[in-house]
């Protein structure tokens, strides 16, 4: 999966209403770039390089996986969403809506569309005022300057005064409120890419399971029969282990864990795998192992249709996954819903995302976060 960058945008409007404007674009950020982390306050400033009506500016700091040149693609379809018509000209023009990628982490990128950092950003106080509310520890790459020493040094006195503070406009979501969050699914329903891009997004510990050091995975996608219980009970040693470990251990830099399986699955994989006399022995290993596990504050189940999780374990290419058949998933995906169905004091979250691409998608994305959000505030 694709590492999330911080991204710095800055955003500007002199035309209409300019701070619904600015509103309504910030929303379509969140909904098709990535998720915003801070806002600056609004500020009204003098147009720069033209004469025409005063801005309406502010800056934001967002997580995003997209690249500079894909970002830059979805900026131009919020603008012209916005009102914005672009016209064949090089001067500086009043504008319903303006977003200018100021800054990707440290970053340099050069191409004939787009340059990073801005070129002008240094030049202009419009950017670095709202940039240097972002509180961000970033320092220009080229010119190995301070967002505040920038300032310093600026040429532009514009007066570029505050107006508003757009707090109240950021989508506020509490899942870093929880200890524990547990994010389930079938083989290849990315569960594994949730948990990462929701740890990065909301800093949080990650518990990723470890199944790619299990020497009985492939030996049991070959013979199924013969290597079931030896790999039924090697997961459940080191799930175990892994997250007795790992949810006893506090991390001070981050705020909750979040964990890409629940040691529940261990069972539900085995009544799939097991024969009937191997299945009450290691039920009766489970059970004893299964009241010292602290239960997560939020269980959340990615459903995927067969079909998607077939198409998704292709598409990933590990070898000894490509002979899975259907009626496997089917049988895992069925004892997932049953476990679900019985429990009665477990918070339980089901998403159906077989139609879903939270990696491409950031909409995709925000409806898992919204979905999320809404169980909490039950």
């Amino acid at each position: 999966m694709k590492t999330q960058q911080k991204v710095v945008l800055s955003l500007g409007s002199n035309q209409g209403n300019r701070l619904e404007n600015i509103k309504n674009c910030i929303q379509l950020i969140h909904q098709k770039i990535g998720l915003i982390l801070r806002v600056s306050n609004l500020y009204e400033t003098p147009s720069w390089g033209f004469s025409s009506d005063a801005f309406y500016n502010c800056a934001l700091v967002l997580h995003t996986s997209f690249s500079a040149d894909k970002i830059l693609q979805k900026i131009t379809l919020i603008e012209k969403e916005l009102g914005r018509v672009r016209q064949n000209t090089n001067d500086y023009q009043a504008r319903i809506i303006d977003i200018d990628i100021i800054a990707i982490d440290e970053q340099i990128h050069n191409s004939e569309t787009l340059n990073i950092p801005h070129e002008q950003m240094q030049n202009r106080l419009f950017v670095l005022l709202p940039m240097l509310d972002l509180k961000l520890e970033w320092q220009h790459p080229i010119l190995q300057k301070s967002v505040q020493e920038l300032i310093e040094t600026c040429e532009d006195k514009s007066d570029c005064k505050v107006v508003s503070n757009l707090d109240s406009v950021l989508k506020k979501y509490s899942i870093n409120q929880l200890n524990y969050i547990a994010i389930e699914g079938n083989i290849g329903a990315g569960k594994t890419t949730l948990t990462t891009k929701i740890a990065e997004d909301f800093n949080a510990k990650t518990v990723l399971e470890r199944f790619a050091d299990n020497p009985f995975l492939p030996k049991f996608y070959k013979d199924q029969n013969r290597y079931a219980f030896p790999l039924e009970m090697s997961f459940l040693a080191d799930r175990y282990q892994q997250l007795s470990d790992d949810l006893s251990q506090f991390d001070l830099f981050k705020d909750f864990v979040v964990a890409d399986y629940h040691i529940f699955k261990s069972l539900i994989f085995a009544k799939v795998t097991l024969q009937e006399d191997e299945f009450r022995l290691y039920k009766t290993l489970f059970d004893i192992i299964y009241k010292e596990m602290p239960k997560p504050d939020l269980y959340v189940y990615l459903y995927q249709n067969t079909d998607r999780l077939l198409q998704n374990i292709k598409k990933r290419g590990r070898s000894y996954e490509q002979e899975i058949e259907a009626e496997y998933l089917e049988k895992i995906n069925h004892g997932y819903l049953d476990y679900i169905k019985s429990q009665t004091d477990l918070n339980v979250l089901v998403i159906d995302v077989s139609d879903f691409d939270f990696v491409e998608k950031q909409e995709d994305y925000v409806k898992i976060l919204d979905a999320i959000q809404e169980k909490l505030e039950i």
